[in-house]
């Protein structure tokens, strides 16, 4: 009797997947760099709200995007846009910081409100996200 054959180790990502994250990742980075700037917050006030609204955002447009490529799309599109430029866009280092900085400071009510209201807002937008894109697709679908 034949011994089946232990699974192949796999060789890793293909390259043109490693590039289209790392040049997705780039854009994402960079675009979250320019809400910081346009957005700046009050060194008063030391409440992270783009980084919060920056969260928000990316996670709908993910909601958005995981149900525009489970049917069609270009096989790269989710690891582009999806990985590369929201994974990139969105940020759990600068929101761990934020939470660090607001405790230092000795704000540790409004840390606590930084952490669940990021929390809350990212599930909320990726189910907004979702649900609203499939609501948009299958109003396009129907017959007129």
């Amino acid at each position: 009797m034949d011994k089946p054959r232990p699974p192949r180790p796999s060789a890793g990502p293909a390259p043109t997947v490693v590039l289209a994250v790392a040049l997705g990742g780039g854009l994402g980075a960079t675009a979250r760099y320019g809400a910081t700037r346009l957005w700046e917050v009050p060194a008063e006030s030391g409440f992270p709200w783009t980084i919060l609204a920056v969260n928000a955002l990316g996670c709908a447009l993910i909601g958005a995007l995981m149900v525009i490529t489970e049917e069609r799309g270009h096989p790269l599109a989710r690891s582009f846009l999806g990985t590369g430029v929201l994974g990139g866009f969105t940020t759990f280092s600068a929101y761990a910081e934020g939470i660090r900085a607001l405790t230092d400071a000795g704000r540790v009510g409004p840390a606590l409100g930084y952490l669940v209201a990021t929390l809350a807002a990212a599930m909320a937008a990726v189910w907004a996200g979702t649900a609203s894109t499939r609501a948009v697709l299958a109003r396009r679908r129907r017959p007129a």
